[in-house]
């Protein structure tokens, strides 16, 4: 069993809701962060998440400088292959140490 807790899943429909509620009412607050809490507290989520779903959401229409959802997906995915790659090239020099050694082994000595 683990200690870590369970984090709900929030529906796009709800993150983008909640984004638009953000822009929506932020003039009526001292503050973005003001509205964010507020409105985090009506749908149930922490603030600081809110405020990561409106800060990507922010990237995503350019008007915050930083990767897009589009771009963070490729960077994963790119890390995931280069591990992948110097794992594959690991195994092949490991590999080739080992018959090396075994052609040496091999070799008649005069």
């Amino acid at each position: 069993m683990t200690d870590k807790k369970q984090r709900p899943n929030y529906s796009p429909e709800v993150r983008e809701r909640a984004v638009r509620m953000v822009s929506e009412h932020a003039r009526e607050h001292a503050s973005q962060w003001a509205a964010i809490v507020s409105i985090a507290g009506k749908i149930g989520c922490t603030p600081q998440t809110l405020h990561n779903w409106v800060a990507q959401a922010e990237w995503d229409a350019g008007k915050r400088t930083g990767p897009s959802t589009e771009e963070r997906e490729r960077i994963k995915m790119l890390e995931r292959e280069v591990k992948e790659l110097r794992q594959a090239n690991e195994i092949l020099r490991k590999a080739s140490a080992y018959f090396a050694q075994a052609e040496l082994d091999r070799r008649p000595r005069t």
